[in-house]
């Protein structure tokens, strides 16, 4: 039913008007004001759906109406309605911001201007909600991105009391939690105080109904609805609200919004508020499974450096109680050679020999082992390196270590790589030394040091061999430690050096493999 006020001093003239609308079939409430108080008053309560005045009452112009409701409602549409039409006047109430003007004689013309009056005021209503809710959704995407982003409850709460309040243009906004059976008041943004910190029982409050209902409240009127606790809200602003819960499957808090004058939010501004909620689930959930994750990568690294200690501890009793004891053997087995070797009959002089043979291999061990624990943790620092150059350098060394061997080493030109200098020597000197070992029992003996460039462009480097070589089925234990393909008495070794390979291009980001066939070889691919 539209609501009408009517400035109009003529009785006449004012039932005539109301029976012209009834028998157009407009339903209308018409509040009559007979003069200029009478319509002030007006003006103050319930807003009108359109305003019709006369044009001159004693005393009170329509120009002065005009001006009056311009101040107090702007958006409302006014239409003169006089007994005259004199065409100045016409014009000059148009220009002033008059709707319409139309003759009190002319009812047709009455009627079809108020039905023009009121789509029009509809039309620009709904576009005005329209333009508000899309920048209220375009408001609630933001905040679903902040959302996403919060680590903890603090930000989560910054972004929804912000958020809550410009999504329904409210006065206040507050942030409940649930705390057991209570409710707690945790954040707000309001014009004035509400109940920060306050803590009030479920069955208290309104935040605390919308929990245990798992629905909105939404209250127009404080002072008219039994849910409402009066005397908590008495000291402050608010007249009119709505509380949403935060997750309507068990409930885990709540948000509200607050008016300083009396309102009933629209259903989409409810819808809003909800999905803002709904949100805020989500992203609490989110905050709990990060802490989780946090605490369990806090105890990992926990373990993970106690056990870093224990390795250190490890490496040193290596260096140094188990290198000590050897050392001393090694030492008095050499004394005993020089001293004694001669009266030894060769049986002594077979286990004499076996005895350095295995402190020799002991000793190894614990150098390749001391080796691997360093390149693990040692820092890398990263430069060119000139592979080829680091290449040539030991095959020299090999061939000074054995004169004896006949090998066709050759060394690709211009291999660089961005690495840490040690560590790469480290890696050709492993994959070196084993291509010039596994090639020692064969005739015409090869090794190759290049690159080619792979699919995705990144440089390969190979070591390539003609050697022993091994069964590929075995290939998935090449890289661990003590795993080996060979026999000791056939080729010796401590099987540390290719997980120590793997460690250091690991460490680089890159990656090792092997191709390799019994009796013709193998071939190490690695990249950095």
């Amino acid at each position: 039913m539209l609501r009408i006020l009517h400035l109009e001093d003529s009785p006449t003239d004012a039932f005539l008007l109301k029976r012209a609308l009834t028998a157009s079939g407009i339903e209308a409430e018409v509040a009559l004001a007979q003069n200029q108080a009478q319509f002030s008053a007006a003006l103050e309560g319930e807003p009108f759906d359109v305003i019709l005045a006369d044009g001159s009452l004693p005393g009170f112009t329509g120009f002065e109406a005009l001006e009056e409701v311009k101040k107090r409602c702007p958006d409302t549409p006014f239409v003169c309605v006089s007994g005259t039409g004199e065409e100045r006047q016409v014009k000059a109430l148009l220009s002033a911001g008059a709707s319409d003007f139309v003759t009190k004689d002319n009812d047709r013309h009455l009627i079809a201007t108020i039905g023009r009056v009121i789509a029009a005021k509809r039309y620009q209503t709904e576009l005005l909600r329209l333009v508000r809710h899309n920048k209220a959704m375009t408001r609630l995407v933001a905040a679903v991105q902040q959302l996403s982003l919060a680590r903890d409850l603090n930000g989560i709460m910054s972004v929804v009391r912000t958020t809550a309040r410009e999504l329904t243009g409210a006065d206040g906004a507050t942030f409940v939690l649930r705390d057991g059976e209570f409710c707690y008041y945790a954040e707000e943004d309001a014009i004035a105080p509400l109940w920060k910190g306050q803590r009030f029982p479920l069955s208290a409050c309104i935040s605390g109904w919308a929990m245990l209902n798992r629905q909105p409240a939404i209250i127009p009127d404080i002072y008219a609805d039994p849910r409402v606790p009066v005397q908590a809200y008495r000291p402050t602003f608010v007249k009119s609200l709505v509380m949403v819960p935060i997750r309507t499957e068990a409930p885990i808090g709540a948000i509200g919004n607050y008016w300083a004058v009396q309102r009933k939010p629209a259903p989409e501004e409810v819808e809003l508020l909800q999905a803002l909620a709904n949100t805020t689930a989500v992203a609490m959930e989110n905050v709990q499974v990060y802490a989780e994750l946090e605490e369990r990568v806090r105890k990992r690294t926990a373990e993970l450096e106690a056990a870093n200690r224990e390795l250190d501890s490890f490496s040193y009793a290596v260096a140094h109680d188990l290198g000590a004891p050897l050392r001393t053997m090694r030492g008095f087995t050499g004394i005993l050679f020089h001293d004694y070797g001669p009266k030894l009959d060769p049986a002594a002089k077979e286990l004499m020999d076996t005895i350095t043979g295995a402190g020799k291999q002991m000793s190894d061990l614990i150098a390749d082992l001391l080796q691997l624990s360093k390149v693990s943790k040692a820092p890398i620092q990263k430069r060119n390196v000139r592979l080829d150059d680091l290449a040539r350098q030991i095959i020299a060394h090999l061939r000074v270590d054995d004169p004896k061997r006949e090998v066709d080493a050759q060394v690709g030109e211009g291999l660089e790589a961005q690495g840490d200098p040690g560590l790469l020597r480290n890696v050709l000197e492993n994959l070196l030394s084993n291509a010039w070992k596994y090639t020692s029992k064969t005739a015409g003996a090869r090794i190759e040091f290049g690159a080619v460039s792979g699919p995705d462009g990144t440089l390969v480097f190979h070591v390539k061999d003609n050697g022993a070589g091994f069964d590929m089925k075995h290939a998935d234990s090449l890289f661990r430690p003590f795993h080996r393909l060979h026999t000791q008495t056939e080729f010796p070794g401590t099987g540390v050096g290719l997980a120590t390979v793997q460690r250091i291009i690991q460490r680089h980001g890159g990656k090792i493999w092997a191709q390799s066939e019994e009796g013709k070889g193998a071939s190490f691919y690695f990249t950095l």
